[in-house]
């Protein structure tokens, strides 16, 4: 595949779980490859360390004492336009998490946007080197990470346990892993920390909100499909099986997500750029009501993108790159000031385009 890459990612293989792999067979994105967990001597844990104490009460890292182990590089690649980096940071014990760093050439400290595509999909596309001769044009790097209970996350749990099933635990946790994973980046020095967003879809565009929410480091979101509006995603969303959907439709269990909801969020996202963006074709994973409480409660400012269809969206983001126009435009020094007209989509409070 790649010179040594495959070579360093042999070495780190487990039997991946069996809810985890069908799940991700689903997703014809990625690249076959996949990494896979292994534990690594972790420093600070050394007899006598004081415990780790996590706050899964909150999104914030106020309260926690997440202490990160020191990073493993597995293998450095380098393109003509890119430089891309196979990083292993680990703050809990037993949950490794792979980053894909990919600098562009020639820029001493780029500007920085994480990518979490959110379950099933995983951080493996960054394998490709189509994608990420991509996302580090305009002089951007681009940070690739996967969510808890996903891909090379998904270990030390009983095969029952899943994203969905331990939701609030996943969202809150994933929300950490940004915020460490912007620490881990600034302690580098390589990168303009000035200029940080985060492009996230489905659960992980969820996540981007939630972490916008907690984290000022973050200047610009952009998100595809996001979940949210709990009480008709889970009642509604395919991603939820029929077995197991009056679990999650509880009292109990929506009283434990609630405040974890976009749309409890989005209308504080008045300091960020924030571009939310909805397939209306697709009612699927987004069920259709969903997909209308956000659009409700998205702030006045916001840039709403919403396609009628596939050639819409092809047309308007889906080629050639033109999914990052936005956050690249919104990330650039003369983005200062919100009012700032910023790419594809209208502004909250334009005729919807779905008519």
């Amino acid at each position: 595949m790649f010179k040594g890459i495959g070579y360093t990612l042999a070495l780190l293989v487990l039997l991946p779980a069996y809810r985890c792999v069908l799940a991700q067979a689903q997703d014809t994105t990625a690249s076959a490859v996949r990494t896979t967990p292994s534990e690594l001597p972790d420093p600070t844990n050394h007899p006598g360390a004081p415990p780790r104490v996590e706050k899964w009460d909150t999104l914030s890292l106020d309260g926690s004492d997440l202490r990160p182990a020191r990073p493993l590089t597995g293998q450095t690649d380098t393109f003509p336009e890119f430089t891309r980096e196979l990083v292993r940071v680990q703050w809990r014990d037993a949950d490794p998490i792979d980053l894909y760093i990919v600098r562009p050439s020639g820029v001493s400290k780029p500007p920085v946007v994480l990518y979490l595509y959110g379950y099933p999909r995983e951080a493996v596309r960054f394998l490709d080197p189509g994608i990420c001769k991509t996302v580090t044009r305009n002089g951007f790097a681009a940070i690739g990470l996967s969510s808890k209970l996903t891909g090379q996350r998904y270990h030390d749990v009983p095969m029952k346990e899943w994203f969905v099933s331990d939701l609030e635990h996943s969202l809150v946790g994933t929300t950490h892993d940004v915020q460490m994973v912007i620490n881990y980046l600034a302690s580098r020095g390589d990168f303009d920390m000035s200029r940080i967003g985060i492009f996230g879809e489905g659960s992980g565009g969820t996540i981007a909100l939630l972490a916008a929410s907690v984290d000022a480091r973050i200047k610009a979101v952009d998100v595809l499909d996001p979940w949210g509006d709990w009480p008709s995603w889970l009642s509604e969303s395919r991603v939820v099986p029929m077995a197991e959907r009056a679990d999650y439709t509880s009292p109990d269990f929506l009283k434990r997500i609630a405040a974890l909801d976009p749309v409890a969020l989005l209308p504080r996202l008045t300091s960020t750029r924030l571009r939310i963006q909805l397939s209306l074709w697709d009612s699927g994973e987004i069920p259709v009501a969903s997909r209308q409480r956000i659009v409700e409660v998205v702030p006045a400012g916001a840039d709403l993108a919403q396609y009628r269809d596939m050639q819409d969206y092809r047309n308007k983001a889906g080629s050639n790159g033109k999914m990052l126009d936005w956050m690249h435009t919104a990330l650039s020094p003369g983005a200062d000031g919100l009012n700032v007209t910023l790419g594809t989509g209208t502004r909250k409070g334009s005729p919807p385009t779905d008519r």
